[in-house]
């Protein structure tokens, strides 16, 4: 689980969101309203507020004040520091109400910006030592948490590092654009915000700072009787690490806790949760199925409890490694044998929270993740922090996705729910679906017996449990048919002919126009939450409004002229930081504007990126060189333009360059980069290097693209049933992102230009990757839409469902993951917890993928699609002239 979307849920119920409100100033500080003296001025910078007088100027980096506070004396610290600041004429910024604060320090919160609540600028050194001594005696010692990136001055809440003032950009190490510092030969580097405090290495630290880099280092573990071996996770609460108890040589876990940090929606901080833990272990002493409670103590104002080690495999990995659900030919056998194993499972774990239970405790956080099962096939529950006694537990403080009882849910009754979800879960699992629409328990319920030998009346009762429909679960989960995607009881369904194409294309770019917000200015449509991890993340190929507005138009769902303005006023006054790639930035937004008739105002993105530093990119297609590439080349042959195929040519040459040998990986701008696919890998090159073969000719062009193939495919690995995924270490992927799926449609583009009895062998195990019963999400990028699509391209225009039978199949299962949404179809992003209407992971990718399907026209990604050359016809335009 990617633990970040859980703070991008608490905004809004059906998509994900910034997790700061956007009407943050209302119930704001008093410092939101209260006029300032003249020179200053107030204005918003992302979640921020700065305050700055107008006649001062600062330095673009240096070293810069953090202060940070708890709720409860927010208010008070920023007073003080307002009235400290002001008179002085030093800038400062805050976070402008209390909801926001405690979104910034909650439990899954960034470890390296967490706890910062006011930032100063001090002009110099002088002044940075100053007004640190100087607001200490006022402040010095009140509570906060402790903010990890930076020095604490004394007792707290006062912390210090070296960063920029100024919002400078470059390309890290990895190929990314990041927030940026100068090193002394006038170069940008990565301003690096971590979990630790580090000074760049070109920056000697202040003397007045070094007593307290001294006493910062003057907690150790060595003097516990506890070896720490290796941390296991991290949260913002804190640290879970596997040790030794040096004294009998038992393997302990150690659980750590930071005060006032990693909140809970409840106000309990780490150290309160970690205290009720403590209490549940003590009063479940003895109970074979929980770990043995050791030790607690405290270290250098850390909390700590000390454990049995338990070994064991969690739950959700046996599952995912045992079920035949995503197995290309199952044995009709491993149904049956899967489902005798998990029945013994669920029996195990409902005994173990009964006997929990037993002793007044209500757990709060039962999930797959949660359970550990043993060596000899024995069930342990673990992590006690949300548990409580019976009598006190009136909500769920902490739930996992797919396991979030219903707000109303109370004591035994909020454990009841989560072991109902489980029952689902390991035969079909979804169930984070669930807190999207309660009615998907029963049309999951009703696959799960459909392929699995389950009694009827397990899955009767988890239904039950979940909808609390005590009539008609029964009858909704045994009937003969689905339903259909009108009428109360309505269920989707989609039916993989031209038909159901039409009914779902309708449907489908009808939940998307309706979710639309163009009064917004950072997202026109919602989608995944790196809409909001960077400026101009809500305008893009990927996740923004320009991917929205190519899938609409390919797949015959209509132009929205309304929308298509939007995203050029929005993309020709970009912020600062907007990326540059083909997915991830403005190239790809030229593309689009261009494709949907926008022509002068796609060039003048173009014109705006040229003055970037876009050569340092990564060489993938996703929003680096390869991306940036292939746009150019399609501007040179839709304008006739000869400096966009200069730039594309130069573009190619440095792509050659970097890529290295077939045997080996490509060089980022700092190293080599391992990853693999055709959005992150090296088909990204790849196919750079076959459109360019394709309209020049040069056989080293296709050299190129059989060198970077053969680089990812050094990547992937053959797995028993034949198919080829991409070996990431510790799990393969077939997907089209950053799995062989994407590989794969590159290699089918090459081997129509030259044949290649591997590259051949290749293709067809990928293939056979595309042919699951089961991917866990359904988007285009990472799901089962992505495996349409490439499916779909062997097939002309039309035909494709109804020439391949798989393809049919991917189609009606789709509808295991569409939720209705005013009575039209969506579907879950990324974790499944929030509906998405983007092109990579939501209802604009399905849509794209149905039209590769059954659209009587070539549709597909851009760079990609059949007979792509259909959409490279020359236009004519004024272009500006190039200086």
């Amino acid at each position: 689980m990617d633990k970040r979307y859980e703070l991008y849920c608490l905004t809004d119920p059906r998509f994900y969101d910034t997790p700061t409100s956007r009407t943050r100033m209302r119930d704001g500080f008093r410092q939101t309203r209260d006029p300032l003296p003249d020179p200053w001025f107030r204005q918003e910078l992302g979640d921020w507020l700065v305050c700055r007088p107008t006649d001062v100027d600062l330095p673009p980096q240096g070293w810069k004040i953090h202060v940070s506070a708890c709720p409860d004396n927010a208010q008070a610290i920023l007073d003080a520091v307002g009235d400290y600041c002001v008179p002085r004429r030093i800038p400062f910024k805050f976070l402008p109400n209390v909801d926001v604060l405690f979104l910034a320090n909650m439990k899954y919160a960034h470890r390296g910006s967490s706890g910062k609540f006011v930032t100063i600028y001090p002009r110099d050194e002088a002044q940075c030592e100053r007004t640190l001594t100087e607001l200490d005696a006022v402040l010095g010692g009140r509570p906060g948490p402790y903010i990890l990136s930076d020095l604490r001055w004394g007792a707290g809440p006062l912390y210090v590092r070296y960063g920029a003032f100024d919002d400078r950009y470059c390309v890290s190490d990895a190929g990314v654009v990041e927030q940026a510092v100068e090193d002394p030969s006038g170069r940008l580097v990565p301003d690096v915000r971590g979990p630790t405090f580090r000074v760049p290495e070109w920056v000697r630290l202040p003397e007045f700072l070094e007593p307290h880099l001294a006493e910062s280092r003057r907690t150790t573990v060595t003097d516990l009787p506890y070896r720490i071996e290796k941390a296991l996770h991290f949260s913002n609460g804190g640290g879970l690490y596997a040790g030794v108890d040096t004294r009998d040589g038992q393997r302990v876990v150690l659980k750590e806790a930071r005060p006032h940090a990693g909140l809970t929606p409840d106000g309990a901080d780490a150290v309160t949760r970690l205290e009720r833990e403590r209490a549940a272990l003590e009063r479940l002493r003895g109970l074979p199925c929980v770990p043995a409670l050791r030790d607690h103590f405290e270290l250098g104002g850390h909390h700590f409890l000390v454990e049995d080690f338990i070994e064991g495999t969690p739950l959700h990995d046996l599952f995912v490694e045992r079920s035949p659900l995503a197995a290309l030919d199952p044995d009709p056998g491993a149904f049956a044998e899967y489902t005798s194993w998990a029945l013994d499972i669920v029996r195990q774990v409902e005994d173990a929270v009964a006997a929990v239970h037993e002793r007044g405790v209500v757990i709060g956080d039962v999930h797959t993740y949660n359970v550990l099962v043993r060596p000899d096939g024995g069930a342990v529950l673990i992590d006690f922090e949300g548990a409580a006694d019976v009598e006190r537990a009136s909500h769920q403080v902490l739930a996992a996705p797919g396991f979030v009882a219903p707000s109303g849910a109370t004591g035994f009754d909020i454990d009841r729910y989560a072991l109902a979800c489980l029952r689902l879960c390991l035969f079909m699992p979804l169930t984070g679906l669930i807190e999207l629409d309660r009615g998907k328990a029963a049309q999951l319920a009703r696959e799960a017996a459909r392929l699995f030998p389950v009694p009827r009346p397990f899955l009767d009762e988890a239904v039950r449990t979940i909808t609390g429909d005590g009539g008609t679960t029964a009858r909704t989960i045994t009937g003969a048919t689905a339903g259909t995607t009108t009428g109360a009881d309505a269920e989707p369904r989609l039916e993989p002919d031209h038909s159901g194409w039409l009914r779902a294309r309708e449907s489908i770019a009808g939940a998307v126009l309706a979710a639309a917000t163009p009064e917004r200015h950072d997202r026109l449509f919602p989608g995944d939450i790196e809409q909001f991890a960077f400026p101009g993340g809500g305008l893009d190929v990927a996740h923004g409004a320009a991917g929205v507005l190519y899938a609409l138009d390919v797949t015959g769902a209509g132009r929205h002229p309304d929308h298509e303005e939007w995203l050029i006023r929005h993309a020709l006054q970009s912020e600062r930081g907007t990326h540059l790639g083909f997915y991830d930035g403005l190239h790809g937004i030229a593309y689009v504007l261009a494709h949907l008739g926008h022509h002068e105002e796609a060039v003048k993105i173009l014109d705006m990126c040229q003055g970037e530093r876009w050569d340092a990119l990564a060489l993938d297609l996703k929003g680096g060189l390869s991306g940036i590439g292939l746009t150019l080349l399609h501007f040179a042959t839709t304008t006739g333009d000869s400096a966009y195929r200069d730039a594309a040519h130069r573009v190619a040459d440095l792509v050659a360059d970097r890529l290295g040998p077939a045997d080996g990986v490509p060089e980022t701008s700092g190293g080599t980069h391992p990853r693999a696919g055709l959005l992150y890998g090296s088909s990204g090159p790849a196919l750079l290097f076959l459109r360019l073969y394709e309209q020049g000719g040069d056989p080293a062009h296709l050299e190129l693209a059989a060198t970077a193939l053969r680089q990812d495919l050094r990547r992937c690995v053959v797995r028993a049933e034949g198919s080829m995924e991409v070996d990431e270490g510790y799990r393969t992927m077939p997907y089209l992102a950053d799995g062989s799926v994407g590989i794969g449609m590159v290699l089918d583009d090459y081997l129509t230009h030259r044949a290649d009895d591997g590259f051949a062998t290749a293709s067809a195990a990928i293939r056979r990757a595309a042919q699951a019963n089961f991917y866990v999400e359904p988007g285009l990028f990472d799901g089962v839409a992505g495996m349409i699509l490439h499916l779909s391209r062997a097939h002309p225009p039309g035909t494709a469902a109804a020439r391949d039978p798989v393809i049919a199949g991917h189609v009606r299962r789709l509808a295991r993951h569409a939720c209705l949404l005013d009575g039209r179809l969506a579907f879950p992003g990324d974790q499944l917890m929030r509906l998405s209407m983007d092109l990579a992971t939501g209802g604009a990718g399905v849509l794209l993928a149905l039209g590769a399907a059954f659209h009587t026209r070539p549709t597909g990604l851009p760079f990609l699609t059949p007979d792509g050359a259909a959409h490279d016809l020359p236009f004519a335009i004024h272009t500006p002239e190039r200086r």
